[in-house]
């Protein structure tokens, strides 16, 4: 079994209305990562991230990185105590600026039993899946191709 690692963090910078917090849970999709991220009231993003040792640092660095719309993105991390009961990655109250979904909705990865590390696109099928399964009603209806 590899090494299980933890780590949490925050982000400031022009991380809202971005998809920041999208983008940290396809990272987590991707990697089998569990953890949470959210978002705290003084326009900061916290995020924790627990998996395969191996995985972490360049999932921190995708999270660097930021997305097509954030900028001014500041990364801090520092080491976390690993929890063997976390078994899904949790984004709270997510909603979506670009789709017009306002109802915030709690998104959860469960970890692959499998703890295998997907591609972009099979990432992006299973971000799909969550969102499909999660939003509501005319929420739903919002989603295209891309989401």
């Amino acid at each position: 079994m590899k090494q299980k690692q933890a780590i949490s963090g925050t982000v400031t910078g022009n991380d809202q209305h971005v998809g920041f917090r999208a983008m940290i849970m396809k990272q987590a999709i991707e990697d089998n990562l569990a953890g949470f991220a959210r978002n705290l009231p003084d326009d900061v993003v916290s995020f924790t991230l627990q998996g395969d040792a191996d995985r972490l640092e360049p999932a921190v660095a995708a999270i660097r990185a930021g997305t097509k719309k954030s900028s001014g993105i500041e990364v801090h991390t520092a080491a976390a105590a690993v929890d063997p009961a976390l078994g899904a990655f949790t984004i709270d109250g997510w909603t979506s600026t670009t789709r017009n979904i306002t109802t915030p909705y709690d998104l959860v990865f469960k970890l692959r039993p499998d703890d295998m590390k997907l591609s972009p696109p099979e990432g992006k099928e299973v971000w799909q899946g969550i969102l499909k399964a999660t939003l509501r009603g005319d929420d739903l209806k919002k989603l295209g191709p891309d989401d």
